[in-house]
């Protein structure tokens, strides 16, 4: 196969910064679109929350069936990103691609994957998105073009990036969206990634979900340049951060970034959240002082999202506890699917191993030997 020889670009790199601290709004743009926007009026602020919701509740209903040993394995939850998720998968079209890390919950789900299959591949049914062989952090469904959750940090780089590369050979419309925590940028596969994009003018958008604590480290004590989206100017590459508590904030970025990978020019994107809780479920968050709690709890974006919606008079009170009923009805059912759905038997445990059938395939289970030996002659018998 020849090399790959499009001809390098010349980027424009955007330089767009959204504050460490709750961001001060007096003098900022506002986010609500003009009044001729297609999703003036709050209709998309709605739809929004209504996602919002369904994934908190959703993230809730999975941390109590960890308690209740219903989930194996590591559980790493949404909350507190949800407006990162629902904006940035609101700027995709069906036919793009989404790669995700081990915290994709709330990502399947908004991408039209049906709540109770998402539960059944956490619970490890067969009915999961992955007939339950991969659990929390292997979601995968190639109908909505999820391909992973992954489990090793960055490990979504290289193949989201071979993806985009498929996509430019083919000449197709499509575009890749691969997110990361911010503790991905550290590692040799990003850097990678965003040069071998850069210089081939991949149609891809790396998005950096910054809830500013790789796992228990601070960014601003991991990274020498704790501004993440800076990192982009090393490939000539377009980038912006932008405040992962709004919504349609992300959403307008989100749609800013999609068009310029669409048009072949790749971009990282920043999105400045949250997170509520540990790492993990069983992350007790011990290196957080009760201080920082309290304003990562101030700036939940599900409440404040609720409160807009109030003061701009697009939904009352009767509503938005209509819509939390909803969403917690919804969790309770997928639970309950799941928890009615079969475990996988054990002999499909290799099915999916390859995409297409491979000479001598191995297929022992755990303790089996590699070679069974030769059964031995009974006694009284010569050999």
């Amino acid at each position: 196969m020849t090399a790959h020889t499009r001809m390098p670009r010349k980027p424009t790199v955007l330089k767009r910064t959204v504050p460490l601290d709750p961001p001060d709004t007096s003098t900022a743009a506002p986010s609500t679109p003009p009044a001729d926007s297609p999703i003036a009026g709050g209709d998309r602020l709605v739809e929004f929350y209504r996602s919002m919701m369904l994934i908190r509740r959703f993230e809730e209903r999975a941390a109590r069936a960890y308690t209740q040993a219903l989930v194996g394995g590591y559980c790493h939850l949404n909350l507190g990103e949800e407006a990162a998720v629902v904006g940035l998968m609101a700027a995709l079209q069906p036919t793009d691609y989404l790669f995700t890390n081990y915290r994709e919950h709330g990502y399947a789900i908004t991408r039209g994957i049906d709540p109770n299959r998402v539960m059944a591949e956490l619970f490890g049914r067969v009915d999961g998105v992955s007939k339950g062989w991969g659990g929390s952090m292997h979601m995968f469904d190639l109908e909505k073009r999820m391909l992973g959750g992954y489990g090793i940090v960055g490990g979504q780089l290289p193949l989201a990036t071979g993806a985009a590369l498929a996509i430019d050979y083919r000449g197709g419309p499509e575009i890749v969206l691969c997110t990361m925590g911010d503790g991905t940028t550290n590692i040799g596969a990003f850097h990678e990634s965003l040069n071998i994009a850069a210089l081939w003018n991949l149609p891809i958008v790396y998005v950096v979900i910054n809830n500013r604590l790789g796992m228990a480290t601070t960014v601003d004590r991991a990274s020498a340049e704790p501004e993440l989206y800076k990192r982009a100017s090393a490939y000539r590459m377009a980038s912006e951060r932008v405040d992962g508590l709004d919504p349609l904030a992300v959403y307008e970025a989100a749609e800013r970034a999609v068009a310029s990978a669409r048009a072949g020019k790749p971009f990282l994107l920043e999105v400045m959240t949250e997170r509520l809780r540990g790492h993990s479920v069983v992350d007790p968050a011990k290196y957080r002082t009760a201080e920082e709690m309290s304003l990562v709890k101030e700036r939940d974006p599900v409440p404040a999202c609720a409160a807009r919606l109030l003061a701009d008079g697009l939904l009352d009170h009767e509503a938005l506890t209509a819509i939390d009923e909803r969403a917690t009805a919804r969790a309770s059912e997928a639970a309950a699917f799941a928890e009615n759905s079969s475990f996988p038997d054990v002999s499909t445990l290799f099915d999916y191993t390859y995409a297409t059938p491979v000479p001598n395939d191995s297929r022992r289970l755990p303790g089996e030997p590699l070679y069974k030996p030769a059964p031995l002659p009974e006694l009284g018998t010569n050999p």
